[in-house]
């Protein structure tokens, strides 16, 4: 779970470094304040390492991009790209003497097509924007992470991140048609297309996604669009156990029933969710899922019949929202989850000093309840709180360990149960990471998920498109 830090002896050609990229990229693009350097210097992942870069820069443009690549590459510096930091795996985080190439400055939405369906954007585009720049034609962007509001098209794209809609619309690699990437050698490759169809050449718009910024800088990005989804219905179902809730995930799919969201909240994110920003939950619940379905005039059919899964499971309740008000109100709820159990998580200790380790495993649908089981148990074999919330439709969830960060006893039992909730998730045909990426905290449970080939596969893709190992240096592999 810790990473590797690239020695810093690129420090030595700081000062060259930064006078070219001032005149590549001028002053204010270029940051070198210590209070910024130190705001850069990682993402949201808890107790991930990281080191602290020589500089900040933040280009506007493909070209001013491959300036800073250029001028890297010649000085033999680290570049490590960065969207809006708010990744849970320790992928954006800085490595000493690096350049950080912050996108947050390449924010311009090129091109909305609604006949081709199709919107052009830069790196730095947050998925909101999008979601509300593409509404207002009538369109929909629909990957959906829970930072929506606050990460960018960059980041997900990186990532590969998901979100609630990933158990009907999918994660993001299903609406990503093109990018623009500039490559180690400085040099600028289109991928993709824009039509409906085309098959031509190797998929190599998938290689980037998801490459978490260590085969090149994305600079633009094609996405897909779908038509606005009719109005949506939501229920909410109420269990004595996780694994009810699981096994009624398992008969939802036995069914052939596709909701447009279906979430999981165990009892401690409910009562995280409620302490933080009360509305009325069930906080005696052990879990709840949250569902809806966006079929228009099948949806109350579609809402019954997922009500009686969830029913015939073990439900103690299961209700409807009266309108749209109460859906978004439950919508926000699940929303809440992380910024509730980060509270939750420091208060556990004294000083503040609790943290997260948030995992993110996904295993079949079939196996959901033997994973939530396996959870609790292994919660109480390491003595740590662990709370599970995720993306029931799909198999995704994301187990929340509690740490105390000034305790090493407390480090040393959360990081067993990180990795043991790992172990049961590939024993369960899972995987390491949904949606998250694999970033530092996940690179050895890579390596064991795709075994030796895959990791030798893996290296020669990295070499020969980053032969000096500049691009994000110690991240997945």
């Amino acid at each position: 779970m810790i990473g590797q830090t690239r020695p810093s002896l690129c420090c030595m050609a700081g000062t060259p470094l930064l006078a070219d990229l001032r005149a590549a990229l001028g002053d204010a693009a270029v940051l070198t304040d210590p209070d910024l350097l130190r705001m850069h210097e990682r993402d949201e992942a808890d107790l991930c390492e990281a080191g602290t870069p020589l500089v900040v820069v933040r280009p506007r443009s493909t070209e001013e991009v491959v300036a800073v690549v250029r001028a890297a590459a010649r000085h033999g510096v680290p570049v490590v790209p960065q969207g809006a930091r708010t990744g849970l795996a320790g992928a954006a985080n800085a490595v000493d003497g690096a350049v950080v190439l912050s996108t947050v400055a390449m924010t311009t939405i090129r091109e909305i097509d609604p006949v081709s369906r199709i919107a052009v954007v830069q790196p730095g585009v947050v998925n909101a924007t999008l979601a509300a720049a593409v509404a207002r034609q009538g369109l929909w962007y629909p990957p959906d992470p829970g930072s929506w509001e606050s990460s960018t098209i960059g980041g997900n794209v990186s990532t590969n991140a998901g979100g609630m809609c990933c158990v009907k619309y999918g994660v993001t690699t299903e609406y990503v048609l093109g990018l623009e990437v500039v490559l180690a050698s400085g040099e600028v490759l289109r991928t993709g297309r824009r039509t409906a169809k085309g098959v031509a050449g190797y998929d190599l718009t998938r290689l980037f996604v998801g490459s978490e910024g260590t085969l090149g800088v994305i600079t633009e990005i094609t996405v897909s669009l779908r038509p606005a989804p009719e109005e949506s219905l939501t229920l909410v179902a109420v269990f004595p156990s996780t694994s009810a809730a699981g096994t009624a995930v398992a008969g939802i799919a036995a069914r052939g029933l596709t909701p447009s969201l279906l979430e999981l909240l165990d009892q401690t994110h409910l009562a995280a969710i409620e302490a933080y920003q009360p509305m009325g939950l069930r906080t005696d619940a052990q879990a709840v899922l949250l569902a809806a379905v966006d079929t228009g005039s099948r949806a109350a059919d579609d809402l019954a019949r997922l009500a009686e899964v969830c029913e015939s499971a073990g439900a103690d309740e299961v209700y409807s929202a009266t309108d749209a008000v109460e859906a978004a109100a439950l919508l926000q709820a699940r929303r809440l989850a992380h910024p509730a159990m980060e509270k939750f998580a420091a208060d556990a200790y004294p000083g503040g000093n609790g943290g997260l380790v948030i995992d993110d495993v996904a295993v079949p649908r079939g196996a959901l309840a033997e994973l939530l089981d396996g959870v609790a148990r292994i919660a109480k074999e390491c003595d740590v709180p662990i709370g599970v919330v995720g993306h029931a439709g799909d198999g995704n969830m994301h187990p929340n360990i509690v740490v105390d960060r000034a305790d090493p006893a407390s480090l040393a039992r959360g990081r067993r149960a990180f990795d043991e909730i790992m172990r049961l998730g590939l024993a369960l045909g899972g995987t390491c990471t949904g949606e998250h990426g694999v970033g530092l905290l996940k690179r050895d449970w890579l390596a064991r998920e795709i075994g030796p080939v895959g990791v030798r596969v893996h290296q020669a893709i990295k070499a020969a498109l980053d032969p000096d190992a500049l691009f994000n240096p110690g991240k997945v592999l």
